[in-house]
């Protein structure tokens, strides 16, 4: 099991190599997730997942990444990385995701999530329309 911490400076490297193992996840200036809230799993020494988010306003936050390193996949990090984020929030939650990763619509789908619309042209390298999801949360 993974421990769920903020994030902070000293795991920007591995924010970076994550996110770099990745290329159907969102890419950000690691730097600038301290600039919103940020939670990662820890794995003993490793950083196996994050996930940064923003409050919108009152009752709205937007998911801007979550994303696990391959190697640990499919061993129920976002879950955890979700419940965690869940633990300190109700409201509504939004998040876009390229429509080519299915892997992650189908976490979304299972996570409660709901499709909204599309975003034409939303992703570059490569361009790609973004499917707009919302969760509630009471």
């Amino acid at each position: 099991m993974p421990v769920i911490r903020r994030g902070e400076p000293g795991d920007l490297a591995q924010i970076d190599a994550i996110q770099g193992a990745c290329p159907e996840a969102p890419s950000w200036p690691p730097a600038d997730y301290l600039k919103y809230d940020l939670l990662v799993a820890v794995c003993q020494t490793r950083l196996a997942g994050f996930l940064a988010y923003r409050t919108l306003v009152e009752g709205e936050r937007e998911i801007l990444n979550l994303a696990v390193a391959p190697e640990f996949r499919r061993k129920g990090i976002a879950r955890q990385l979700w419940t965690v984020f869940l633990e300190r929030f109700r409201g509504s939650v939004f998040l876009e995701v390229r429509e080519s990763n299915q892997a992650a619509l189908s976490l979304y789908v299972s996570l409660g999530f709901q499709g909204l619309g599309r975003r034409l042209g939303y992703y570059e390298s490569p361009p790609e329309p973004a499917i707009v999801m919302k969760f509630h949360s009471c």
